[in-house]
């Protein structure tokens, strides 16, 4: 049985926090032939993110897949679509149908927005922290962490922090070991901080 990953896009989204987690999730698919990974918009066509990169849709949100991940990304789109009540009644609805729903950076805004997320903990980048607050749907917002997870919503922090939970999720889904493999595909093997003047 397939299980299929879906990554919203919208205007406007941050590149990484869709392309980490895509990495990941094909680079999984390439290992096992039962994932499948797909991209969806409200209109499908093509997508213009944050910083100028053109993405064509596999679907719609009328004709996508039956998802059983959903990961939803931030970027400065977000402050958009948290006012588009037809995106925000598709993650609602689809969310309910899925193992695991997800975000990275202002994508918690969405998710406590339309509901998956609504008075749970979540996080997001360090520059949104007061934003998402503000908006008084999440139950915490949380600093100073990668990812968090609250039942079946994880939401992590910033761009880069998408692939560090996509690796987590792959791991909880499927087995470490396996995570770890992808991981090593990916040659992802961070080392913080910035260490060029050492």
């Amino acid at each position: 049985m397939t299980t299929t990953f879906g990554i919203l896009f919208f205007e406007g989204t941050e590149e990484l926090d869709a392309i980490g987690p895509w990495e990941v999730f094909t680079m999984a698919s390439k290992e096992r032939d039962d994932i499948a990974v797909v991209s969806i918009s409200e209109h499908g066509g093509t997508v213009t993110c944050n910083k100028g990169m053109r993405i064509v849709m596999d679907h719609s949100i009328a004709d996508a897949p039956k998802l059983d991940v959903l990961l939803v990304p931030g970027g400065m789109g977000t402050r958009t679509e948290v006012d588009n009540p037809a995106l925000l009644s598709w993650i609602a609805e689809v969310a309910k149908g899925c193992q695991w729903v997800t975000s990275v950076c202002t994508g918690s805004l969405l998710l406590a927005e339309a509901g998956p997320a609504a008075g749970k903990r979540i996080t997001t980048h360090w520059g949104a922290i007061e934003m998402v607050r503000k908006r008084g749907k999440a139950g915490e917002v949380l600093e100073n962490v990668r990812y968090v997870r609250d039942g079946n919503v994880v939401s992590s922090a910033g761009v880069s922090a998408g692939i560090d939970m996509s690796l987590w999720l792959i791991g909880e889904m499927y087995e470490p070991a396996f995570a770890r493999k992808v991981q090593r595909n990916m040659e992802y093997d961070p080392a913080p901080p910035y260490s060029a003047e050492v």
